[in-house]
């Protein structure tokens, strides 16, 4: 690893966890449970990986990255504002009228914000589209998507799995974000998904699984998933959801909602490491 070290991408990710806080908190609504877990991922991926120039993050040779699970959509805008993709002080019109970052992402190039997303098992196959544009138009930029466990309860997330290993795309990677929960519940409970690995495999994935709030671990696999050839990756990365305040973490009451002025003092104290 030679762009930034492990502690950098730590450092990172734990800013953007506060302002993902901050984020949901002043809008009154919104989800931090998922952005939480996935924010790890996200970091290394943007800062560590990603062909991206953030004053010309819609240059055509740019690496894409779809979030399929849109409603994850603060974990994005915290990490394209600490990229510096547009102003971070814009981040606190999250979900206001009139912003353009909304409950689920709108499409806005210039920003880097890739697709509009939000309606579960879209992205996958969103994603395979542009990597087959790459290679039909002999670009050789890489697409990343992440998905989460409760995207594959949908039919639709399974077709696009199957069809990015049809057409061997090797410039194809999903980050998968695998924290058990989903709005209703624990996903083992309410639609269980496993085992998740062997399915991808089953469909002639490689597949790479991680500790997905391990930097190191996450970048290594973002390393061997470009070294693959003639298939599609999936990194599985085992998360927790609202990962980094233990009053949330794996509780599913946390997945949908804003915290209150409580929740939020306690929060950013923990994320601080107890000071104010």
């Amino acid at each position: 690893m030679t762009k930034i070290s492990v502690q950098e991408l730590q450092d990172i990710a734990q800013e953007s966890r506060e302002n993902i806080l901050k984020m949901v908190h002043k809008a009154g609504c919104g989800h931090f449970g998922g952005p939480f877990s996935m924010i790890d991922m996200m970091t290394a991926l943007y800062f560590y990986k990603l062909n991206l120039d953030p004053k010309n993050p819609s240059h055509e040779d740019r690496d894409r990255v779809i979030l399929s699970a849109g409603h994850c959509c603060a974990a994005l805008y915290a990490t394209l504002a600490k990229l510096g993709t547009f102003p971070e002080e814009e981040l606190w019109n999250f979900r206001q009228m009139g912003s353009p970052l909304q409950g689920h992402p709108k499409m806005k190039l210039e920003w880097g914000i890739e697709m509009s997303t939000g309606s579960l098992g879209q992205g996958m196959s969103i994603a395979n589209g542009m990597a087959l544009a790459a290679r039909v138009s002999g670009k050789k930029y890489r697409v990343y998507s992440f998905e989460t466990d409760g995207g594959t309860q949908e039919g639709m997330t399974w077709e696009g799995i199957m069809t990015a290993a049809h057409y061997r795309l090797d410039n194809r990677c999903v980050l998968f974000d695998l924290n058990n929960v989903q709005i209703d519940g624990y996903m083992s409970d309410v639609m269980n998904i496993q085992p998740i690995t062997e399915k991808f495999q089953a469909f002639n994935w490689h597949v790479i699984y991680i500790d997905g709030h391990d930097m190191r671990e996450i970048c290594d696999a973002l390393d061997e998933a470009e070294r693959v050839k003639e298939r599609p990756t999936a990194i599985i990365g085992k998360t927790v959801l609202g990962k980094g305040v233990s009053l949330f973490e794996n509780k599913p009451k946390y997945h949908g909602v804003a915290p209150s002025d409580e929740e939020l003092e306690i929060g950013l104290k923990e994320l601080r490491g107890g000071h104010e």
